[in-house]
């Protein structure tokens, strides 16, 4: 019963939707590297709901750093972060009818029935707020080395944002929206989609995009633990991800060879490629332009419409109407998880190909 992510640089998750405290505990990490707390709070904001297209339930998200962290800076020994919940209803669960599409009753037969099941329990998105303040840490880690990460929306309830142009400046501009898109008129449309699908008892899905930028050359390796295949490993343990694509992605089935192909080039001094329908990875490895992917975010699976289901205690059949307060989409709140996920894991990467210090002493 594993928790924990990461060979180099690692990420253990503990806690519950509606137990004391949710947390995670980074070990690996160099000492010496600047812990930013208001960058830390400002990345739990982007993920804390605020609004009509968001649950209800808002947690103030006091974080409390317990060890690992000194002066301002790491000391190379775990860091503890604990999140307390504070804003719970647990008479909203009724133990025993599976809510589809949820992990009340895998969790069931998982853990025999002893596991929390209120809010999700373990399962729960709640959890993802202990990935945020961990990977705010990794993520100010990372831009000391000059690699950067934003995500944004690509579409949402049939309404769609372009995709990344002017990658480099654009991931910067992301990290500082709440609603991350890139066309100015697809934040009010998509909003006009989530709060409908809300008045009609439904929720919607939709795909996000994510580039990395500044990444060396040569990170990876050729086989199981190639940067996709890692990056997928990572990203497929956030619950409303359900399809990761790398560069052209789906595109490539319909592409030829000459389409699809990225040629090579120099450019002052450094290799570079004149497209990127690869996703900056060849073999498995990076090749220096950024890592681009897309993630299929499913709907919310706890709407307020009747749906067929079963108690699996009595073993019948049964109907369940969700009660609780409850996200009619997570997109939004989603793309603040993908960054911090992916910077924890690139953390990992990077560590694995020069070793820990590299966060001290830079790439080169």
């Amino acid at each position: 019963m594993k928790n924990t992510f990461g060979q180099s640089v690692c990420v253990t998750l503990f806690g519950e939707s509606h137990g004391d405290a949710i947390g995670a505990v980074i070990d690996g990490l160099a000492p010496g590297i600047d812990v930013d707390s208001e960058l830390i709070k400002s990345q739990l904001a982007k993920r804390r709901p605020s609004g009509k297209t968001d649950t209800p339930r808002v947690e103030n998200d006091n974080f409390q750093i317990l060890s690992g962290v000194f002066n301002g800076k790491t000391t190379g020994t775990p860091i503890a972060i604990v999140i307390p919940n504070e804003n719970t209803k647990s008479k909203d669960y009724n133990y025993g009818v599976a809510r589809p599409s949820h992990a009340d009753y895998t969790a069931y037969m998982k853990y025999h029935g002893y596991e929390d099941y209120r809010g999700g329990g373990h399962f729960s998105g709640r959890i993802t707020a202990a990935l945020v303040a961990s990977g705010a840490i990794a993520i100010n880690a990372l831009k000391k080395l000059g690699i950067n990460i934003g995500t944004h929306i690509l579409c949402c309830g049939g309404v769609y944002d372009r995709p990344f142009e002017d990658v480099e400046n654009e991931v910067l501009e992301l990290q500082g929206k709440a609603f991350p898109v890139l066309s100015e008129d697809s934040e009010e449309k998509m909003t006009e989609a989530i709060v409908k699908a809300r008045e009609q008892k439904d929720s919607i899905g939709g795909k996000i995009q994510t580039a990395i930028t500044g990444m060396p050359a040569g990170v990876g390796e050729p086989w199981f633990d190639s940067v996709e295949g890692v990056l997928s490993h990572a990203l497929f343990s956030i619950g409303g991800i359900k399809g990761v694509e790398f560069g052209l992605g789906d595109g490539f089935a319909n592409a030829f060879g000459s389409q699809a192909n990225d040629k090579f080039r120099y450019e002052n001094g450094k290799v570079v490629t004149e497209t990127n329908n690869n996703g900056g990875i060849n073999g498995g490895i990076t090749n220096g332009m950024p890592i681009t992917f897309t993630c299929t975010v499913k709907p919310t699976p706890s709407i307020a419409k009747e749906q067929d289901t079963v108690n699996f205690i009595d073993r019948e059949n049964a109907k369940i109407e969700i009660k609780g307060r409850h996200d009619p989409a997570i997109i939004r709140r989603v793309c603040v998880v993908v960054d911090s996920v992916c910077a924890l894991t690139v953390c990992d990467l990077l560590a694995q190909r020069y070793g820990t210090d590299v966060f001290l002493k830079g790439l080169n």
